[in-house]
């Protein structure tokens, strides 16, 4: 068969099945003006709960500030090269130490885009004889990362100690015939059902099973913990972690990540890991800008206060109105609907274009069939009575829904 017959046939895919209906709406839409929780979408204002801007960093004046002035002094190609041939910078170094200290750790490496560092870190941290153990819900670079490894991985049910227990036990039975180590993967906080995973009760398991644990805390930096370095701090056990991931994309409302761990292993990490290796340094512009929200990170704790003000009022109102909010106990807020995928499309389409709120819905294939969850994410630039509208709106929204108005068979409002 033809390459592209095949691909043809497959009707684009899982996700991209729906593109020739949702395109530009639902999927690709077009957000535009000011970042911030009021913006432009189809030539109307909408109050926008889709952006993971946490702590308002992605448009506050100092960071443009200094993200306009790194990019006048270094231009965006400046330096030049990987990291290992030419493109160096203490300003790379400096950012990785302060990162380093900040999370608990010896030492850090700074990573170009935080996506592809986790499949990198994955890949360099395991070979052939080793097992990988991980939680069922993780994130896609964490699934890719898996599907890298030449050797064994077992999957745990999500966020289940006792599952996670029982692949421990077949891990460790694999690598005494193997002679190789063992890789527990899990996040810090699961990004779409805002639940933190268990680090401090599998880094107990450390004391039956000899393994290493690998953290990604994409949403957890920056938002959990008593200084926002994460939710290790915030479950009391960072020395348990021995190498925690972030992105800056989240809390930082950037682009780039790093790793940290134990010196030796930072050091054999910077390399070996080949998306490093083999593709160029962040530019200038990105790692100053990555310092000063670093920064502001760390001194203004009034940010992470107000996103935590905003995420309560969001999730205790949806809660007094009857909504089911799952198990988060983070920032991050899933509303859970019973519904199909018309009902889903309908919902949105009216809380969009009758209400003016603008939210990611999420369906099958991601969640099972039946279900439809609305993911909201709050942020510090959110005001209460940007919460008290979007209440409003759900309130009405959930009426409908249950009356039937969103079936197919009636007419949505639109």
């Amino acid at each position: 068969m033809d390459l592209f017959d095949k691909i043809l046939k497959s009707v684009g895919g899982p996700i991209g099945q729906h593109q020739k209906w949702s395109h530009g709406y639902f999927s690709f839409p077009k957000l535009e003006g000011e970042i911030g929780p009021h913006m432009m979408f189809n030539g109307k204002e909408h109050l926008v709960w889709s952006l993971n801007n946490y702590l308002g960093l992605a448009n506050h004046p100092v960071i443009r500030e200094t993200d306009a002035k790194a990019a006048a002094d270094y231009g965006m190609a400046y330096p030049m090269g990987a990291r290992m041939m030419s493109g160096n910078s203490r300003h790379h170094e400096e950012l990785e130490n302060d990162l380093a200290t900040f999370v608990g750790k010896e030492a850090a490496f700074l990573l170009n885009y935080g996506y592809q560092g986790m499949v990198s870190i994955i890949d360099a941290l395991v070979d052939r004889n080793d097992v990988i153990v991980y939680d069922a819900e993780s994130h896609a670079c964490i699934i890719d990362g898996v599907r890298l490894h030449m050797g064994k991985r077992f999957v745990y049910k999500h966020n289940d100690i006792e599952s996670c227990e029982k692949q421990l036990e077949r891990a460790t039975r694999l690598t005494e015939q193997t002679g190789g180590g063992i890789l527990v993967i899990t996040e810090g906080v699961f990004g779409m059902s805002g639940a933190m995973g268990k680090l401090k009760e599998i880094c107990e398991l450390k004391k039956k099973f000899d393994f290493r644990l690998l953290v990604d805390d994409a949403h957890g930096f920056g938002t959990m913990g008593a200084t926002g370095a994460g939710a290790h701090e915030a479950q009391d056990c960072v020395d348990g972690v021995d190498v925690y991931f972030s992105t800056f994309a989240k809390s930082m409302a950037g682009i780039g990540g790093f790793v940290a761990a134990k010196r030796e292993i930072i050091d054999f990490l910077r390399y070996n890991m080949r998306s490093q290796t083999f593709a160029k340094a962040l530019p200038m512009p990105m790692v100053i800008g990555a310092k000063k929200r670093f920064e502001m990170l760390r001194t203004m704790p009034e940010l992470r206060e107000k996103l935590w003000l905003i995420a309560r009022a969001l999730q205790n109102g949806l809660k007094e109105r009857g909504f089911d909010i799952g198990i988060t106990d983070t920032v991050v807020t899933p509303v859970i609907l019973k519904g199909d995928l018309y009902e889903a499309t309908a919902l949105t389409r009216d809380l969009r274009e009758n209400y003016g709120i603008f939210c990611s819905i999420v369906i099958y294939p991601v969640i099972p069939k039946g279900l439809i969850i609305l993911r909201l994410i709050p942020t510090a630039t959110h005001s209460l009575e940007d919460v008290q509208r979007t209440l409003d709106a759900y309130s009405a929204m959930g009426e409908k829904l249950k009356s039937g108005q969103y079936k197919k068979d009636n007419v949505p409002v639109v």
